[in-house]
């Protein structure tokens, strides 16, 4: 009876929150539908949900069961990923082609997932084909459970705002240009919360500060391929946490956010009540792609002035602000411990994995990969395959080599899947040998981003890195023709998904999973697959194994 009365609540309503002794449950209810906006002033097709874009804000606290029961009524199969979430034991909540079935087109899967043990700015989006192209994104915030202290007052109120470059061309159209061999150009604009504001024009406040009051701005970058710069007028924004982790708190003028990155900063409303601008503009590309957002003073009718605050120039000035960004030792996550009480530097490194971007032509078409190997989704979702006992017909592991070859003349194009031990304390070193920008992200982890440097990685840069106070995050950047180091033990059981950020290169290989098995199948080091789990493939049809206990 309880269940068909959770079901009832859940079709009523969005939102239900249900609390029993344990953890809270929240329950939300999506419905997947196309529609109509004008982002940058021309009408095209959006993905929406619950009918907005960007999509509703995702509101948890650490260890909540977040329910969300998801209806795909676009007319092709769809899948949505928690970027930053760790979903620890549990990667059948990831929401990625590696893991999991996309929900068919009509019909609807139901995520549960807790953010366990985890704080800070967040966002979910699309997976399936190239659907974040046309929206379906949203924030995700995971605020500290009330017993553990935040090293910083309450502020007046919590914002998120989402920057992205934009295509004025529709996911279909673009896919359609990708598949034909061709890579994408220049994106056409920039966007705060999927609006372009106009210097000078009569741009509605997106955010309303009293004077005085001091309040939380969550930045994410949920754009395809732009570092955008943030700033906001006469303002300084001071930097308090980072994908997860409190940070020492620095002022900054402008914080550089690379693809798939989120900052949370506080403003204190201390200047005169007038409306000002935030400023988002794109970074390292031929030209340079701004929009603007207003913050107004409550009670205030005075415009923002016209001058804005400049964009900074080369990438040398943005490596530097990383290297300013530290882990705040002293304060407490989402545990009561402090953060600093882990001491990765003392930790021994029991391998090391240099994964080094490279683009060449496959059969006419551009493809990108890592270390030789352009990644192709596979039917069978990676997973699958393994819990069914049928990796051997669906992919190969290891097919590539910890060190690659110093030069990488051709791609091969087919599933790329790494096998690390469960539990070992892995090296993981990006290396970029192109003009780009990147920016490379992990799911099921954070892990310690513990340097940045032009040229080329040697053993002997380790003495480089920051062994006490790196932040811990889930996406690293790496600087054109540079190398960024992180470090993390792979303690996560499941099949996780290592990526660019930049969704054309994504799309196109540039991906690759890693398998973490436990040696001993038990609940203790991951969860059973849920009886919900949509089966395709190969493993279509085919009854689940017995639970673990």
């Amino acid at each position: 009876m309880e269940g068909r009365l959770l079901t009832v609540l859940v079709c009523l309503v969005s939102t239900v929150a249900i609390v029993n002794a344990g953890d809270p449950y929240f329950f939300y209810t999506w419905n997947v539908t196309y529609g109509t906006a004008s982002p940058l002033g021309v009408p095209q097709k959006v993905i929406l949900i619950n009918g907005q874009f960007p999509g509703p804000n995702l509101n948890s606290t650490s260890n909540n069961n977040v329910v969300i029961n998801v209806f795909n009524n676009l007319d092709e199969p769809f899948l949505l990923t928690w970027s930053g979430i760790q979903h620890r034991k549990n990667c059948w909540q990831d929401g990625v082609a590696g893991t999991s079935c996309p929900i068919p087109a009509g019909q609807n899967f139901t995520y549960h997932f807790q953010p366990k043990d985890q704080i800070g700015s967040y966002f979910y989006y699309p997976t399936t084909s190239l659907h974040r192209f046309a929206g379906g994104f949203g924030g995700l915030r995971v605020n500290s459970r009330l017993l553990i202290p935040v090293p910083y007052a309450d502020p007046e109120d919590d914002y998120t705002v989402l920057i992205n470059d934009w295509y004025t061309s529709g996911h279909t159209a673009l896919k359609n240009f990708l598949d034909s061999g061709r890579t994408l150009g220049l994106p056409n604009g920039v966007l705060i919360n999927g609006k372009s504001g106009t210097v000078g024009g009569k741009n509605e406040p997106l955010f309303t500060m009293k004077p005085g009051k001091t309040y939380k701005y969550r930045l994410c970058n949920v754009g395809f391929k732009s570092t955008l710069n943030f700033r906001i007028q006469n303002h300084k924004m001071k930097l308090v946490e980072m994908e997860g982790s409190h940070v020492l708190q620095n002022d900054y003028d402008s914080l550089d956010v690379h693809v798939g990155q989120c900052f949370s900063v506080l403003v204190t409303a201390d200047q005169a009540a007038k409306d000002y601008y935030m400023v988002a503009s794109t970074r390292f590309l031929k030209k340079e792609l701004s929009t603007v957002g207003v913050i107004r003073y409550a009670g205030s009718n005075v415009q923002a002035s016209t001058e804005l605050p400049k964009t900074p120039v080369g990438w040398a000035w943005s490596m530097n602000q990383f290297r300013s960004f530290r882990w705040n030792l002293t304060a407490s996550a989402a545990r009561p411990n402090p953060q600093g009480s882990y001491h990765y530097g003392k930790i021994n490194i029991t391998r090391s994995i240099k994964l080094v971007n490279s683009k060449n032509v496959v059969n006419g078409k551009v493809r990108f990969g890592f270390n030789g190997v352009s990644h192709v989704d596979t039917e069978t979702p990676l997973k699958l395959a393994e819990y069914f006992q049928m990796a051997e017909k669906v992919f190969k592991y290891n097919v590539i080599k910890d060190e690659p070859a110093a030069q990488i003349t051709a791609l091969t194009v087919q599933p790329n899947v790494l096998n690390i031990t469960f539990r070992t304390f892995v090296e993981i070193i990006f290396e970029n040998h192109e003009k780009s920008m990147e920016s490379f992200h992990l799911d099921g982890y954070s892990f310690f981003a513990v340097a940045s440097e032009p040229g080329r990685w040697t053993p002997e840069k380790r003495k480089n890195y920051n062994l006490l106070d790196a932040v811990s995050r889930h996406t690293v950047q790496v600087y054109p023709k540079s190398w960024s180091a992180i470090l993390l033990t792979f303690d996560n059981a499941g099949m996780w998904n290592i990526r660019s950020e930049n969704l054309e290169r994504r799309y196109l290989g540039q991906q690759l999973y890693v398998s973490v098995l436990s040696p001993e199948k038990s609940l203790r080091d991951e969860y059973n697959i849920p009886l919900n789990t949509n089966l395709c493939g190969i493993v279509k049809g085919l009854p689940l194994s017995a639970s673990y206990t």
